[in-house]
């Protein structure tokens, strides 16, 4: 990676675009509109002001979660009972109004139409490499999952229903088990069968897809590791059905009452020719493991698409030394993707930027426009 050309030099790259982002009851703020640059966004401030709230509410779009907290009480604004997220998004020259809300339930609307939760992520594509994203690599099977599932649902229609399918079938079974009542799970044992199969058919095909890209990213940043290899793991023996592996561990199931094998127990690892295991990564290893993933899935989305998507950056002056944030920083202006990235100051490399860019200054629930 090589860095960028002077400032006012843009690259004319096809993106997904967030021209605004407003928020009501979010964390620290009340109510917020932020008009974004279409490509670098600098929200700066101290610690403690809201700058990565701004990050989690364009993420809330499509994902439909935090990446900070799996608790959403965490996010409503204290004294209130929910909060709302709504985004202008542009994608191939057309300007999409997505808006989520979070109340007593969920609600999605897109063009102000009621739309389903699924509906409105696959309008949104945003990526965000943060302080947790070294989860990636050192963290729980739940986060590759998460991470890996959200660009399956990008590339495969018939995932979602097939996901929905499975997990129906999973929380059946499982209130089976727990009932002890072994002699109901067969017709169960067939229906996870009959949505597993696909389902980790899809995962195998989009890591297949993935894996040139984190080769390529990786191969630059940590070259001294030798080759990565990117393996996954489908959660139960992909040799045979998967009921005829739920039949063998019945009992054993019966005992701890839980399905301890199928795609809910899928996982993927990345390792190296000279670090064969995640122990053996340092943390600054394991935070360039998971930038060159958060990327690679932006190269995916992109090559598949035309269109890359949304990339935060959160406080990545904390995350890696200088010399890294400038070659983080140059890739990410190489891609011409819009970003929205926070710190207490600007990243190594903001100087070399081939623009346009915007800094804005945050604090207690404000923001101001500096440039």
């Amino acid at each position: 990676m090589h860095g960028g050309s002077q400032r006012g030099q843009a690259v004319r790259r096809p993106s997904v675009e967030l021209k605004t982002l407003r928020i009501e009851n979010l964390r620290l703020f009340d109510r917020l509109q932020l008009d974004l640059c279409p490509r670098w966004n600098l929200l700066t401030g101290p610690n403690g002001a809201g700058k990565t709230t701004l990050l989690e509410a364009a993420y809330l779009l499509s994902h439909g979660r935090s990446f900070r907290t799996s608790m959403r009480e965490a996010l409503v604004r204290h004294g209130t009972s929910g909060y709302a997220v709504f985004g202008e998004l542009e994608t191939c020259g057309i300007v999409e109004r997505l808006g989520l809300a979070r109340g007593r339930r969920l609600e999605a609307r897109r063009n102000g139409e009621p739309v389903t939760a699924g509906e409105l992520m696959r309008h949104a594509a945003v990526l965000c490499f943060e302080p947790g994203s070294h989860e990636l690599v050192a963290g729980p099977a739940e986060e590759r999952r998460r991470f890996m599932d959200w660009g399956v649902f990008h590339v495969e229609q018939d995932f979602l229903p097939v996901w929905r399918r499975y997990q129906r079938a999973l929380r059946q079974r499982n209130g089976l088990l727990r009932a002890q009542r072994g002699e109901d799970l067969a017709p169960w044992d067939r229906e996870l069968s009959l949505a597993a199969a696909p389902l980790a058919a899809m995962r195998q095909r989009y890591l297949d897809a993935l894996r040139p890209f984190v080769t390529g990213v990786l191969g630059d940043l940590l070259v001294e590791l030798g080759p990565p290899h990117l393996h996954f793991d489908p959660g139960f023996d992909a040799g045979q059905p998967l009921e005829v592996t739920l039949a063998e561990r019945r009992d054993r199931d019966l005992a701890h009452g839980h399905t301890s094998a199928g795609p809910h127990r899928a996982d993927w690892n990345l390792a190296f020719a000279k670090a064969p295991r995640r122990e053996h990564l340092s943390r600054g290893q394991e935070k360039l493991c998971a930038f060159a993933l958060v990327m690679a899935q932006a190269q995916l989305y992109f090559a598949g698409s035309g269109q890359w998507p949304v990339l935060c950056l959160d406080d990545l002056a904390s995350e890696v030394d200088a010399q890294h944030q400038a070659r983080l920083v140059a890739a990410v202006d190489a891609s011409g993707a819009q970003v929205l990235a926070t710190g207490t100051e600007a990243p190594a490399g903001w100087s070399g930027l081939r623009g346009p860019v915007a800094s804005f200054h945050v604090e207690q629930g404000r923001t101001v426009r500096l440039l």
